[in-house]
Formats: structure tokens, sequence, C-alpha cells
């Protein structure tokens, strides 16, 4: 994290976390990334409702109007020439005695980092190199769509991509479909329909995967549908791009021996995301 950053834990700022944590004991907790513009969290809604769904998987209080809070304060306080930031929300059981077991009584911990970003997201990004991940990810649909804080397939499919000198990787889960990619989610043009993965067993919704499906594709007149994706369908692709909070879609150069040079679906969807940030 950039030295620039700023840590808040429960609405103040802080620059250690307090001992014992759940968090770091167990990964137990959630976390949202947050793309923000000046002063305004982009999107926050759509944070917190994936946020509450998965404080319910996990059996964690509602804290949501709290969290909504702090992410306010957080956000009035990044300096105001700052164009682009980063914001990570972490929500913690917090503290506990020794052991997996949760205690019923216990208070989330509501970690807030922001972090200044070099780069212009009104600009889309050039067109990702990727490769497929070596690692499969778990099938534990229990888990499937929140973001927990258990991220090592993550971490080393990420580790593979270095090596490898590649953007971004493709990550498969145990039957060899295709999920996503380590940090977003996967799109296919085919015919000019957009298909997506469909993560009922593993992979995480992203919040512009659910800008994509419900407002911005249908606002352009192109049709999307949740599918099983195999590696095989990137033959007939004639677009691939992919989507995180940060980006919010990137359009795909290569994948594997798989290359493609238009990026109109992709383009379009871009500009229609400036389009809704410029209100």
């Amino acid at each position: 994290m950039s030295s620039q950053a700023t840590h808040w834990l429960d609405g103040s700022k802080i620059s250690a976390l307090p001992l014992p944590d759940r968090g770091i004991n167990f990964g137990d907790g959630l976390f949202e990334t947050l793309l923000i513009k000046g002063q305004r969290a982009l999107y926050s809604e759509l944070h917190l409702a994936r946020l509450s769904r998965g404080l319910s998987a996990l059996g964690l209080p509602d804290c949501i109007d709290v969290v909504r809070d702090h992410i306010e304060t957080a956000t009035l306080a990044i300096d105001n020439t700052c164009e682009w930031s980063s914001m990570r929300v972490t929500v913690i059981r917090g503290s506990t005695v020794r052991g997996y077991t949760p205690q019923p009584d216990s208070v989330p911990r509501i970690l807030i980092t922001t972090a200044p970003m070099s780069r212009n997201c009104a600009h889309m990004l050039a067109p990702a190199q990727l490769a497929v991940a070596d690692i499969r990810l778990a099938s534990q649909p229990a888990l499937a769509l929140i973001k927990h804080l258990n991220r090592l397939e993550q971490i080393l499919a990420a580790a593979q991509c270095d090596r490898e000198g590649k953007d971004e990787c493709i990550v498969l889960d145990q039957a060899d479909q295709i999920t996503c990619v380590i940090a977003g989610n996967l799109f296919l043009v085919r015919s000019g329909t957009l298909v997506t993965p469909l993560l009922d067993h593993c992979g995480v919704a992203g919040t512009r995967r659910s800008l994509i499906i419900n407002k911005w594709a249908p606002d352009l007149g192109i049709e999307v549908s949740e599918t099983r994706l195999t590696l095989s369908d990137l033959e007939d692709a004639e677009e691939v791009f992919y989507s995180n909070s940060l980006l919010p879609v990137r359009p795909v150069l290569t994948a594997g021996p798989h290359r493609w040079s238009g990026f109109d679906v992709c383009g379009a969807l871009f500009q229609r995301y400036l389009e809704d940030i410029s209100c």
C-alpha cells in the first residue's frame, strides 16, 4: 500500500491494528474495494448490498449503517485535490478468545484504508494479455458471490501471473469451467450478445458485473446471459473483456493462443460508465 495511505478503525485514524484479531488469525471477515472520485464513493450502495449479503452468510451482525457512516467520514477526509482514490472497507468479526468458535457477542471491527491512485480512471486501460491460472477455485456454494477475506487462491494465481509477465489470469473451477479472472469478472461477446460465467458455487459477483448485466448493457440494447463456459468458448468469441471496481472494464488482447483486435462492445460500455459517473 502507498505510504500516502490512511487507515481508519471504527471511525478513528490508526497506525496499527490492535490484537488479537480474527481477520488476521482466521480470515474471518469481508471486504469491499471502492473507487473514489474526488470525495465521492462510486456505487457505494452496490458495495454495501453485497457486504450485507456477506454479513448474513458469515453470521455477522448487521452493521451496514455504521459502515456507511464510516465510508462517508473517510471519503470526506480525502484531499480534495486528489482526483481518484481507492478505498478498501474490511469488516472483521473482531477480537476473540483462542479457537475457531466465534463469540456470539463479538462486535465487528470496521477497517477502512484509502490511498490516492496515480492512474486516471476516466481512461480505459490498454488491452490486457491473459494467462490461464494453474490453480483451480474450490467449490463452496455457501461462500460464492461474496468477498470474504480468504484470498489464497487469488494470491497464488497472481504470483503465476507475475512470473509469466501477464496482466491477468483466467481462473477455472474444479470442473475446468471458467469462473473469473483473479481480480474481476470475465465477459465474452458472441454474435453481438454478452455471456459471463454463472457463479453458483465459487467466484465473486462484482459490482461492475451487476451494472453491466442490469444497467449498462441493457441501456445499449445488448443482451446478457449467465452460463457455463470453458476455455473452448474463447475460440468463437468476437471480443473478451473483464471488469472490476477500479477499471471498470478492460479489453483483452490475448488469452493463451487466442487474440482479439476489436473492442467495440467494451468501449461502448466504458463510455456508458463515464456517463454514469459524470452525473
